[in-house]
């Protein structure tokens, strides 16, 4: 008789496919869009060597105020994005959770001429399960919004930003 696989070991194997599927998902849906690994845009901004990226970040401001990743603005469509007045030759690396949203936007960005516009393959979702810094209110955090409980099991555990649980009320206790 063999025993069920325990949900820790079924997220530690579905989690590399589930991936897998999503990058090839935001390849199909956004071909013209070069992305940019976490590892590629962490020596990027290690060297700083000039000209250094302006990181939009493309998620919802609930999501933003959880944690980002440091000097990250919040753009959450392309009217904001377009509204920061950017150089069009300016390097700009996009991202939100997975990477689908600032596919979009970077999309969109091309499209209003913007040259230098990359993709963070696997956006703060990955950029997180690497341990890379993140902030909150400009301090170091190292959570995320989880954008949604189905999509938070893609982060490690531990790293989705799970709200405090109310306490039950004594009184109701009784």
């Amino acid at each position: 008789m063999s025993s069920m696989p325990t949900p820790m070991l079924l997220q530690t194997v579905a989690r590399p496919v589930a991936w897998w599927m999503i990058d090839h998902w935001v390849q199909w849906a956004f071909p013209g869009v070069p992305t940019l690994t976490p590892q590629s845009l962490a020596d990027w901004l290690s060297e700083g060597k000039a000209p250094l990226p302006i990181l939009l970040d493309v998620r919802r401001d609930d999501e933003f105020a959880v944690s980002h990743l440091p000097n990250a603005r919040a753009t959450p469509n392309l009217d904001a994005a377009l509204a920061l007045g950017l150089n069009s030759d300016q390097p700009i690396v996009a991202y939100c959770s997975v990477g689908y949203r600032s596919a979009r936007l970077a999309a969109g960005l091309q499209a209003a001429g913007y040259t230098q516009v990359f993709n963070l393959a696997g956006s703060i979702f990955q950029w997180a399960n690497q341990g890379r810094s993140l902030v909150h209110s400009g301090q170091p955090t190292a959570v995320v919004h989880p954008y949604n409980p189905r999509w938070g099991l893609l982060l490690k555990p531990g790293l989705a930003h799970l709200p405090e649980q109310s306490k039950p009320d004594v009184d109701q206790q009784k």
